[in-house]
C-alpha cells in the first residue's frame, strides 16, 4: 500500500516535521496582514516559506476518501508544498483505475517544491501541479471530477466551486479545509453548500483545523 511505502512516508515525514517547525513563526509574524485580508499574490508572497499543511489524520482522512470512493479524477486547490498533494496521489496510485490529481497552487516557488516532493516519493506520475491563478488554471479540467479538495485562500473557495460545478459528478465529493479557524472568512461558502436546493448535502466535521465534508446531490454524467 503506497500511503504506508517507506519512500513516501520519509518524504512526509519530513515535510510535517518542518512544517511545525517553521510554521507558527510564519504565521505569528504575518498575521497582522493576514487579519487584513490582503489579495491572493500578497497572501501567497507574505507565506511563500510557510508549509501551512493539512494535519496527519486530515492526509489520512484525504486518502481513505479518495480510495474508498474509487474517485479517478482528483483536483485540489492550493497545493503549498505538496504534503496533501502526496496523500491525495498515493490513493490514487493504490487505486489502480489510471486517475489523476491536478492540483494548482499561486506560488511559483511552492509548485516548484511540490513537484519534487512528489518525484521524490515517487508519485509524480499521478499528478499535475499547475502555477497560477486556480479560476485559471482549471479552467481545461475534464470532468467528471470525482473529489474536490480546497484547502488554499479560503475567499476563493465558493468562487473555485462555482467555476467546477458543472464538471463534479452526481456524488462528488467536496472536502473544504480550515472551516473552524476561518469561519467568517468561509461564511459565504458554508453558507451555499449547506443551503437546501443548492444541490448539496453537507456536513462540519471536527478533524485538524475544522473540515466541511460535502456530497454533490446533483452533477455532471
Amino acid at each position: 500500500m503506497t500511503i504506508t511505502d517507506q519512500r513516501v512516508t520519509a518524504v512526509l515525514d519530513r515535510l510535517h516535521a518542518e512544517a511545525d517547525r517553521v510554521d507558527d513563526l510564519y504565521v505569528a509574524a504575518a498575521r497582522p496582514a493576514l487579519e487584513a485580508m490582503p489579495d491572493p499574490l500578497a497572501l501567497a508572497e507574505l507565506l511563500g516559506e510557510a508549509y501551512l499543511p493539512v494535519p496527519r489524520e486530515v492526509g489520512e482522512l484525504l486518502y481513505t476518501l479518495v480510495r474508498g470512493s474509487r474517485a479517478r479524477t482528483v483536483v485540489e486547490f492550493g497545493s503549498s508544498f505538496g504534503i496533501s498533494t502526496l496523500y491525495l496521489a498515493a490513493a490514487v496510485r493504490d487505486g489502480g483505475s489510471g486517475g489523476r490529481v491536478i492540483s494548482t497552487e499561486l506560488h511559483p516557488g511552492k509548485a516548484a517544491a511540490a513537484r519534487g516532493h512528489l518525484a521524490e516519493a515517487g508519485l509524480e506520475a499521478y499528478v499535475e501541479v499547475r502555477t497560477g491563478d486556480a479560476l485559471e488554471t482549471l479552467g481545461d479540467v475534464a470532468g467528471p471530477i470525482d473529489l474536490l479538495l480546497l484547502d488554499g485562500w479560503e475567499q476563493l473557495y465558493l468562487p473555485v466551486l462555482v467555476s467546477l460545478r458543472d464538471r463534479l459528478r452526481a456524488g462528488a465529493l467536496i472536502v473544504a479545509d480550515d472551516t473552524e479557524v476561518n469561519g467568517g472568512r468561509l461564511s459565504d461558502y458554508l453558507a451555499h453548500v449547506r443551503a437546501p436546493g443548492n444541490g448539496y448535502h453537507s456536513l462540519p466535521l471536527a478533524i485538524g483545523d475544522g473540515l466541511e465534508l460535502t456530497v454533490v446531490a446533483d452533477g455532471a454524467h
